[in-house]
């Protein structure tokens, strides 16, 4: 059911799988390309090794930001950080150097330190709050939790979150003009011309992200606990915040890993063997699994901090089970929100989700996999909480007020501190003996296979009236989606509902030739697998 676990899975990476800074640095500064931009779930991803994120795919992005920023009106500063993996600092070079000739005003972080989403994300959000004229926008350099190898390249909006599929478009298509044009019309100066012009500043992003997360979070409840806690950032771009945090708030904190390595080398291996920093993984956080039993709770992030990973005594805790498990105790803990908000979740997340807020009475804005669907929600309001299943939630602030518009590890984390320090017990206590005996315990599995170029297609044309049976695993098809009952945007695959709860949903990926299957059971692993046996040729029949 599973696939294979390499031999070295949750060990320390030997230097064999280690890259070489150098020559992907090198590489990135050659000419040649392999692929075009290309903007998936979250930015233009590649390495420079496969000619698939060079530096002119990320001068030709940069300009093409220049002049959607124009073609929109945006007149405001450009908020711009970057991650610690190898080709994150070439390509905020590059970015800087664009940004620079093309008179954008752009705001950097002082002394070339590392830069979380979140942060970028709130700085934007709290520029606009105070001059509505001159809009600011962002960019984060990072392929999130994607091997050292790779590189990332994300545009944020005014609106502070991931830019939607027309912006991404436009950019993309701009993009990949100026590119065929071997870049001749992009306008760029050298990076120390750069560095002194203008309009490019330096300023402190850490202090004021930290001093405003006593908004969102309880800070004072989780000192008075004497919360002992483990923080892992897993040489991420928010490695230098957790102490100064820590000082600020007088809580115990823990910071296990203070290094940052373009190499990753203090990483364990993922199931695959690959260096991969998911704090999702039990493989990639086995270290700071196995330093458990010395913390009172215990968390991990990935490389841009918008993720989260949760540890308590017993283990990693499952992203749907801690999703779950945070709605249930903000409802019950923010006073401050309004009566009628909803709870935001991609559709391929658990159902616990959706029996939690069933019973809480309020909403439920569920959309297909992506960040970008939350954005406006959050932004009037309207939307408490959105999460995916992949590990990335944010939420409001207490009062009900927009904090981030992106993924923040940062509160999702500190947020499980205030869980116990309220409650007593850990979130993973409170899923098991709270949530499974009031709303059952689901088993819940993804499954990644190869697509074929047919499937694929199939896919992309489904619709409900073509699935022909009425049940799959002996239970009766209660629904089946194409588009997401939240706000009808195509999923991109299918969705399918069962007598019971129990569900399955097939998408394509958007970076790889592979296709997701989401699976999740309330009848626990045998009824999965029987789902699992007949989904696929009832999607697709006698197509490979």
């Amino acid at each position: 059911m599973a696939s294979a676990i390499h031999e070295f899975a949750g060990k320390i990476a030997p230097e064999s799988v280690l890259i070489n800074p150098d020559k992907l640095v090198s590489a990135y500064y050659a000419a040649d390309l392999s692929g075009p931009v290309s903007f998936g779930t979250s930015g233009h991803r590649g390495t420079s090794i496969k000619g698939t994120f060079n530096e002119l795919h990320i001068a030709a992005t940069s300009q093409a930001i220049c002049e959607y920023r124009r073609s929109k009106g945006i007149k405001g500063p450009l908020f711009m950080g970057f991650d610690p993996h190898a080709l994150s600092i070439p390509a905020f070079r590059t970015a800087l150097e664009v940004f620079a000739a093309n008179d954008v005003e752009t705001i950097i972080h002082k002394n070339d330190q590392f830069t979380p989403t979140p942060v970028i994300s709130f700085l934007i959000l709290e520029h606009n709050k105070q001059d509505q004229h001159h809009q600011a926008d962002g960019v984060v350099v990072t392929p999130s939790h994607n091997p050292p190898r790779d590189g990332g390249f994300k545009y944020n909006p005014p609106s502070g979150g991931p830019a939607d599929v027309d912006a991404t478009d436009w950019i993309q298509e701009r993009a990949n003009e100026l590119i065929k044009n071997k870049g001749r019309d992009i306008k760029r100066v050298p990076y120390e011309t750069a560095c002194k012009k203008e309009n490019v500043h330096a300023q402190d992003f850490m202090m004021q992200f930290i001093r405003s997360l006593s908004s969102v979070v309880d800070m004072k409840l989780i000192k008075d606990a004497g919360i002992r806690i483990g923080a892992d950032p897993m040489g991420g771009a928010g490695t230098g915040f957790w102490q100064p945090l820590a000082e600020l708030y007088s809580l115990d904190i823990d910071v296990v890993n203070k290094k940052t390595d373009p190499t990753f080398s203090f990483m364990t291996l993922d199931s695959d063997g690959e260096i991969r920093m998911d704090c999702s993984s039990p493989y990639a956080m086995a270290g700071l699994i196995a330093m458990a039993d010395k913390y009172d709770i215990a968390w991990g992030n990935d490389p841009d901090f918008d993720r989260h990973g949760i540890v308590c005594p017993d283990g990693l805790m499952n992203p749907n089970h801690y999703l779950s498990v945070a709605i249930w105790y903000l409802l019950k803990n923010r006073a401050g929100w309004n009566k009628d908000i909803t709870i935001g979740k991609t559709l391929v997340s658990s159902s616990m989700i959706d029996r939690v807020v069933n019973a809480s009475g309020k909403g439920l804005y569920e959309v297909p996999v992506g960040f970008k669907w939350f954005v406006q929600g959050l932004l009037d309001g309207k939307i408490a909480f959105g999460g995916e299943e992949s590990a990335g939630a944010t939420f409001l602030r207490m009062d009900g007020s927009t904090w981030t518009t992106d993924k923040d590890g940062f509160c999702m984390t500190l947020l499980a501190a205030e869980i116990l320090a309220k409650t007593g017990k850990c979130p993973s206590d409170i899923y098991k003996n709270i949530l499974i005996p009031l709303h059952g315990e689901p088993f819940y599995q993804r499954k990644d296979e190869a697509i074929s170029d047919e499937q694929k297609r199939l896919l992309k044309g489904l619709k409900p009236q073509d699935i022909k049976t009425d049940r799959v695993a002996g239970k009766k098809i209660i629904e089946v989606l194409t588009r997401a009952p939240g706000n009808n945007a195509l999923i991109g695959g299918v969705k399918v509902t069962l007598e019971g709860g129990s569900w399955f949903a097939i998408r394509p990926s958007g970076t790889e030739p592979r296709m997701k299957i989401y699976i999740e059971s309330f009848e626990g692993k045998g009824l999965w697998q029987r789902i699992y046996e007949e989904a696929l040729p009832l999607i697709f029949g006698n197509i490979k």
